[in-house]
Formats: structure tokens, sequence, C-alpha cells
């Protein structure tokens, strides 16, 4: 979910805003019929960044897991690093939420935290992963259309993201499936596109 309508590395707004809507009524948010009935509560207090409702809804949860997919294929911590909820993330984290898991496009929760910006949530989520392994395995994951987590970055021009992702050892050449590498996601003259530019220049020097 990190980048609805995406098309050969665009993005289309309106699609990102239909999928992401939320129909609300009455102050009361409801959630597609494909929300399953035991984790609507999880579902509501990810998305409002509601971190007291979603402990509750934790400790109420009877049968599922917090890592079940709550809609389109995304789990509660997918929703809270797309959302830019910090203390939600954590507090996930802290009760055993997979920071690998893949929402339907093949999408972790580190995909939406970087599209997002969010650079503390970022920060946390690669702190949070299990050893140095953890770490590569999360900054490579790619999602159905061969995006990591940096391509992610890159096509919002979040600077301090990049430059984060960088310093823990993302690729910043590695092409997704339209043959695309971050750099060229950004566009030309951005603090992003700089960045970019300079990590791969360096990456150049070093192979030759």
């Amino acid at each position: 979910m990190a980048v609805p309508g995406r098309r050969n590395g665009v993005v289309d707004e309106d699609d990102y805003e239909e999928d992401n809507a939320l129909f609300e009524e009455n102050g009361v948010i409801e959630f597609d019929s494909d929300t399953p009935p035991h984790l609507r509560a999880l579902a509501t207090a990810a998305q409002l960044g509601d971190v007291n409702g979603l402990r509750t809804a934790i400790d109420n949860l009877t049968m599922g897991s917090i890592n079940d997919a709550v809609e389109d294929g995304d789990t509660v911590l997918h929703l809270t690093c797309l959302y830019g909820h910090l203390p939600c993330v954590q507090l996930l984290v802290e009760r055993g939420a997979n920071l690998e898991v893949q929402d339907e496009d093949g999408a972790i929760p580190l995909h939406d935290a970087c599209a997002g910006g969010y650079v503390e949530i970022v920060q946390f989520l690669i702190n949070s992963a299990n050893g140095t392994d953890g770490v590569k395995r999360m900054l490579e994951s790619v999602d159905a259309e061969g995006d990591t987590p940096l391509h992610h970055a890159a096509r919002g021009e979040h600077a301090a993201v990049v430059r984060l992702l960088l310093a823990s050892g993302a690729s910043p050449t590695k092409e997704n499936t339209y043959g695309k590498a971050p750099t060229e996601l950004a566009d030309p003259g951005t603090e992003a596109r700089t960045i970019l530019e300079a990590a791969s220049a360096h990456m150049a020097m070093g192979c030759e």
C-alpha cells in the first residue's frame, strides 16, 4: 500500500487518495468489508494513531494476530508506518509485530515509512531489525514493481530518509522492474537527487 496507483515509477494522486480513503460518518471510521471483524478495532486505532486504543485492541485480541492483514494486505504495522504514527509503531514492535511482513504488493512496513518520509519511524525500524542481516534484508526488500525502500524515499524526495537509508547500507544503483535506479526517481536539482548522485558516483569510483 506504500504507493498506490504507481505507473512506471509515477504516482497517480487520484488513485492514491482513493485507495487511502476513510469513510467517516458521525465521527466513526468505517473500513471496507474486507477488514475481518475481529481486527477492526486494531485497524481503526492504527489509522487514527490512537496508541491507547491500539494497546486496548491488542490486549483484547482473542483470535488472529497483530501480523494478520487488516485491509488490502496491510497489517496494522503497515498502516501506522503509512500514516506516520511513531508511538503506535513502537508499541506494535514491542508487542511482536513482524518487521518484514509483506502486503499484497510485496511491500514491507519500511517501504511505507520511506514513502511518507517519516525519518524517525525509518530509524526506529532499522534499529529494531534483527541484527545486520535483518537490516540488509529490509533495505534490499523489493515490492511487486521491484522498488526498494530507497526507491520510495527517492520518489518522494525525502532527503533525510534517503541519507539515512544510504548510511545504513542501501544501494543507490539497484534498478526496479522498469530499469529505474533510485537516483532517477528524484527530480533534478532536489536535495534528494544530489545526495543520490553523489552516492552513486562514490560507488562507481569504488568499483574502478
